[in-house]
């Protein structure tokens, strides 16, 4: 009798290792087919293999659906799709994320761990709630939902949400739990196809906003304005520009300056800085002084006035905004007049 409950415990241990081997050869097959390097696919367990095989499947039924997407989804691998690639995410300065409509990361480019210190097999499959601030949930939720009119017409996405980070101050990366928040600017389009797997998805390119800013031409002037947007300082260059002496300037909000028409998109642009700390205004239109209007861009940060001394750590810090400002265009309509200055 103990002799057959010994032969029993022994089939049964050597079906059981027999049924494990089957499953780690099944999970190094399907690991052997993602389209990663090596040296990541060894370190992957198998909870990831599943995650990131069921991303690339979703993946595949995108781009079998003939919708091009772009070079960066490219799943082949090859040499030559790798190198260019690389160039593209060299002249974005940012990352590739592909959104489905539910909000799972359904890819984001390899070069993700350079701006946000959390690698692509880490983020691909979750969902990106779990990793944006709770705040922007909204914004997010109003940016996946596409109206009828916008389900085959690739409507455009531009939008400021704060995501965790793993990369400290010096470049190194940090536990999860002591992330921070980053602001990145998600600018792309909604994209749907048909056939037998519909499937629709958000294709954006993902780009960390600077806290500073450098004058890269004289098309471009600085200024600083209480939280309000009113002007508190402005470069000289601002004359040669828009026409305004910047002492004349001081005091005045950006709204007084703004085109009529512009007013939704600097008010949207003037909440995200608030809540977020960073934004970017998107291209909207400032008056000239003699008449007309130039298109321009701002990009601002909300940052101490006076940074509080160790014998003051309670005292409260006054805020202003940081912004820069670039010209994208010549004078437009230069002999209309739009306000009492002009």
């Amino acid at each position: 009798m103990r002799a057959d409950k010994e032969r029993r415990r022994a089939i049964s241990r050597e079906a059981a290792r027999r049924r494990r081997r089957v499953e780690s050869d099944v999970f190094g097959d399907l690991c052997r087919l993602l389209p990663l390097r090596a040296s990541i696919r060894d370190h992957l367990d198998k909870p990831s293999i599943i995650r990131l095989a069921l991303c690339y499947i979703r993946l595949k039924t995108l781009l079998q659906d003939d919708l091009y997407v772009s070079p960066f989804l490219d799943l082949k691998g090859t040499t030559e799709a790798a190198e260019e690639t690389g160039i593209y995410l060299t002249i974005l300065e940012g990352f590739v994320m592909v959104l489905s409509l539910e909000g799972d990361m359904m890819f984001l480019s390899d070069n993700v761990g350079c701006y946000l210190g959390l690698t692509q097999t880490e983020l691909m499959g979750h969902n990106i709630f779990e990793f944006t601030h709770p705040y922007d949930h909204k914004e997010i939720k109003s940016n996946l939902r596409l109206s009828a009119e916008e389900f085959w017409s690739d409507a455009k996405r531009d939008f400021v949400v704060r995501i965790k980070s793993t990369l400290s101050l010096r470049g190194r990366s940090t536990n999860i739990k002591s992330a921070t928040w980053k602001v990145l600017q998600c600018q792309g389009r909604a994209m749907a196809c048909a056939g037998p797997f519909p499937a629709s998805c958000l294709l954006l390119t993902c780009r960390p906003l600077p806290v500073s800013h450098t004058l890269l031409c004289a098309r471009t002037f600085s200024s600083q304005h209480s939280m309000d947007m009113r002007f508190t300082q402005c470069d000289h260059s601002v004359l040669s520009i828009l026409g305004y002496p910047s002492h004349e300037l001081v005091g005045r909000s950006i709204y007084e300056l703004c085109h009529t028409l512009d007013t939704i998109r600097l008010t949207k642009y003037h909440v995200d800085l608030c809540s977020k700390s960073q934004s970017v205004s998107g291209r909207y239109r400032i008056l000239v002084k003699g008449g007309g209007y130039v298109w321009v861009e701002s990009h601002s940060a909300v940052v101490p006035r006076v940074r509080a001394s160790k014998s003051r750590t309670g005292a409260p810090q006054h805020l202003m905004v940081l912004c820069v400002t670039y010209v994208l265009s010549d004078v437009e309509e230069p002999f209309l007049q739009l306000s009492v200055d002009q």
